[in-house]
């Protein structure tokens, strides 16, 4: 019998395939990180979480401290983008602050998990300690998340929601400031409940302490 030639295979393309989907990828990295830190998180764990090898992950990514960074950005420039749409002008003050705590809440307190906080608090402020460049990132969002706070208030005190004797500046860092308290404080055991008054409770400070009327 004469035996078939065969066809001689086409040459594999150089390079990596890219046969993965960097937001998901990005998204499982977080999580990984969210659950055990900077410093805890394995290239093994983030290998698994992300379903990619390491020369996957460094190709696309860079290293693991890369990576952290990377994901530490993308939750500042999320949490950003959520805060000025629940801040939206269309909706009063107290209802725009309420959905933002409602929404942080939901995060801090992820359906069938354990609670894990806010991962730029809850990792970042860790690793600020000794690297310049967390630290850089932790303070530009922290900064970023006043700013969306101190812009509404100041458009509500034009609209006369705030009376003209309020100070926005102020009124954003204790609307941060109660912010940064539901993430530490959902870390460490309080109830889902309990943190939902604490919010209640400062929204009516910091509305009412500028109350126009």
């Amino acid at each position: 019998m004469v035996q078939k030639q065969s066809t001689p295979a086409a040459p594999r393309p150089r390079g990596r395939p890219r046969a993965y989907d960097p937001d998901d990828a990005l998204a499982r990295a977080t999580a990984a990180f969210w659950r055990a830190g900077f410093s805890g998180t394995s290239l093994d764990a983030l290998s698994d979480a992300t379903g990619m090898n390491r020369p996957s992950l460094y190709g696309a990514f860079g290293d693991k401290r890369a990576l952290y960074l990377t994901t530490l950005a993308r939750y500042v420039e999320a949490g950003r983008a959520a805060m000025e749409a629940a801040l939206a002008a269309d909706r009063p003050l107290h209802e725009g602050l309420k959905r933002v705590y409602d929404l942080a809440l939901k995060m801090y307190y992820p359906a069938g998990e354990a609670a894990r906080g806010c991962f730029l608090i809850g990792t970042a402020a860790t690793e600020s300690v000794g690297d310049a460049d967390v630290r850089r990132v932790l303070g530009a969002g922290l900064r970023e998340f006043d700013h969306a706070f101190e812009s509404r208030l100041r458009r509500a005190q034009a609209e006369g929601e705030l009376a003209a004797a309020a100070d926005p500046v102020m009124l954003a860092r204790i609307a941060s400031a109660l912010l940064h308290t539901l993430a530490l404080r959902s870390r460490a055991g309080d109830s889902r409940a309990a943190l939902a008054a604490t919010a209640a409770a400062g929204i009516q400070l910091i509305c009412g302490a500028g109350s126009a009327g």
